[in-house]
Order: C-alpha cells, then sequence, then structure tokens
C-alpha cells in the first residue's frame, strides 16, 4: 500500500494542496492538516519528505510550526478504489490471520481443507501479499468460522451509526427477519 509521492505543492486560492503520485493527481485540503495553515499563519514552504521516504510531504508555516501528511491519508481522502480494495484487503488478511492464530489448526490441515499446498496458505496470511486471490481468503476465513458482512456506509450514517460497531449493529437490525409462526 506505499504510496510513493511525486511531487507536491500548495495552492492557497483554493486552500489545499495539490499531491501527484504514480496513481494520479489529487488535492487534500488545508482543513485536514494538523497544524493547518490559515490566512493569519500562511504556507511558507512544502516538499516531498525524503525522511518519509517519499510516502509523504512536509510543509512549513509563517510561524515556523511544522506538519507532515501521508500519502495514504491523500488516498484516504479521495477515496482511492486501488486504495480502499487495498487497506480492505489488509484488514481481511488480519482478521484471517488471527483467527488462524487462535483456531489451533495445523498449517497442513487448513490447506488440505482448502484444497491448497502450504506455501500458499503462508502466502494468504502475509499482510504485505496484495496479489492474492480475495475468493481463496474468504474461503479460508468461512473455514475459520467468519462471517462477511457488507455495510454501506450511507445507509449507516441515515440510520445514526457513528462507529463500525454503530454499523455493524444497525446492518443486524435491519437484516433481522420476523420469527416464523409455528403450527
Amino acid at each position: 500500500m506505499r504510496t510513493k509521492i511525486q511531487s507536491v505543492r500548495g495552492d492557497n486560492r483554493r486552500r489545499r494542496f495539490e499531491v501527484q503520485t504514480r496513481r494520479g493527481d489529487f488535492a487534500f485540503p488545508y482543513a485536514k492538516c494538523d497544524p493547518p495553515p490559515s490566512p493569519d499563519d500562511r504556507l511558507v514552504d512544502v516538499y516531498v519528505d525524503p525522511e518519509l521516504a517519499r510516502e509523504g510531504f512536509t510543509y512549513r508555516l509563517e510561524s515556523g510550526l511544522e506538519g507532515s501528511v501521508m500519502g495514504e491519508s491523500v488516498l484516504d481522502h479521495n477515496a482511492d478504489p486501488t486504495y480502499l480494495a487495498e487497506l480492505e484487503l489488509y484488514q481481511l488478511t488480519l482478521a484471517a490471520k488471527q483467527r488462524f492464530e487462535s483456531s489451533g489448526l495445523s498449517v497442513r490441515d487448513v490447506s488440505a481443507r482448502l484444497g491448497t499446498s502450504p506455501p500458499q496458505l503462508y502466502r494468504l496470511l502475509d499482510t504485505t501479499n496484495y496479489s492474492k486471490s480475495a475468493r481463496q481468503l474468504l474461503a479460508l476465513l468461512a473455514l475459520l468460522g467468519a462471517e462477511i458482512a457488507v455495510i454501506d456506509r450511507d445507509t449507516a450514517r441515515a440510520s445514526g451509526a457513528h462507529s463500525l460497531a454503530g454499523a455493524l449493529e444497525s446492518a443486524a437490525r435491519a437484516s433481522k427477519m420476523k420469527p416464523k409462526k409455528s403450527a
């Protein structure tokens, strides 16, 4: 999920940073920064920071205060679909890894049930591998007793859910069926 930043510049008229990466050009508003540039404390300098491995940029204000923004924050703010897909894959992998470690099942047993090899199972559990099959990862999670739910953020917000736990609770309430009458 590393995002190398190629260039960055401040746009004081639009009150945002314009960030260029290999994935494209993105805007990042001053208001999301800490400390934020303002008319009273204007932006003096901005540069791609080599100390952040070019994965972020640093800016300096007239007051001497400095702040840094990571490329992932820029992609997240702009809802970059590739970044969001990689983030979901990472979170699913973490969940699978935690479930596998606490399951007490052996690598050979799980890989045999999935119809794959132990090295492939290790690749599925590798959080840095983004070329893995989502289908196999979902099969692994199902084998380990996990249930995957898709939550519509707009619906969750409209129902008053302000957190993931609230969103999950709202989704569970919405999906409950009326009990069948017994004869």
